[in-house]
């Protein structure tokens, strides 16, 4: 495993339209191994044949409760459960987090909770020499502060929180600020290849960047265009 979107998650949940937008949110934040069943038997088949390496599981399932399940996947294996269920009860949280559970959250979530919390359970299991890592920078564009920590961005506007790929493109562009970063390096820095066949897409995560991180992101003044040549990121002031 080289790093936590290299982790293989299985994802239990008997709603097909639910399974599809946590799998969409999930690929989204940068997770490439996504696997699904829609009950407890699919889930044991598939447990046993992937090994996951952590499972996102609901409480209500047709043929059986996820707590069952849990117990079974830890009969032979240590792997990390978060529980996501419309079951807000706290007798079910409790349950869930009793039996070993490493967190459970209630449906309707926040998307960007749900990244955040997997990537806490799995930094935690897999990862943990990440968490005593030296901290990352904590810089303002203004009077706009950026957490590199905790992939928060704070404004006039509330809270922001940075998805894995707008993260990616601000700490190449934070760790070369004041310089022109060309699309082929912050390419390799955030999916691993030249910007050949990412022009567009490279754009469309800019545009999203600079509507955290800008006051005014149709006219930036932070992270900048260099024509023919890339971006930079300009008046940083550093903690």
């Amino acid at each position: 495993m080289i790093d936590i979107y290299d982790c293989k998650l299985l994802l239990v949940d008997d709603e097909p339209e639910l399974r599809r937008m946590v799998i969409t949110i999930l690929k989204q934040s940068g997770f490439k191994k996504i696997i699904s069943a829609g009950n407890c038997s699919e889930a044991r088949s598939l447990f046993d044949l992937e090994k996951p390496d952590v499972v996102i599981l609901d409480v209500s399932l047709p043929d059986g409760d996820g707590f069952s399940l849990m117990r079974d996947f830890r009969a032979s294996s240590s792997v990390p459960v978060l529980f996501l269920s419309a079951r807000d009860e706290d007798e079910d949280r409790l349950l869930g987090l009793g039996l070993g559970a490493d967190d459970y959250m209630t449906k309707p979530f926040l998307p960007r909770e749900l990244v955040l919390r997997l990537h806490a359970i799995l930094n935690r299991t897999y990862f943990p020499a990440v968490l005593s890592q030296k901290s990352k920078p904590v810089f303002f564009l203004g009077d706009i502060k950026v957490d590199l920590n905790s992939c928060e961005v704070t404004s006039q506007k509330g809270n922001a929180t940075l998805t894995a790929k707008e993260f990616s493109l601000l700490e190449k562009l934070f760790e070369n600020r004041e310089k022109i970063v060309t699309g082929d390096s912050l390419c390799m820095a955030v999916w691993g290849d030249s910007l050949y066949g990412y022009e567009n897409t490279l754009m469309v995560h800019i545009r999203r960047l600079r509507e955290k991180i800008e006051p005014i992101p149709s006219s930036p003044q932070y992270l900048t265009t260099v024509r023919g040549l890339g971006y930079k990121l300009t008046g940083v002031t550093v903690l």
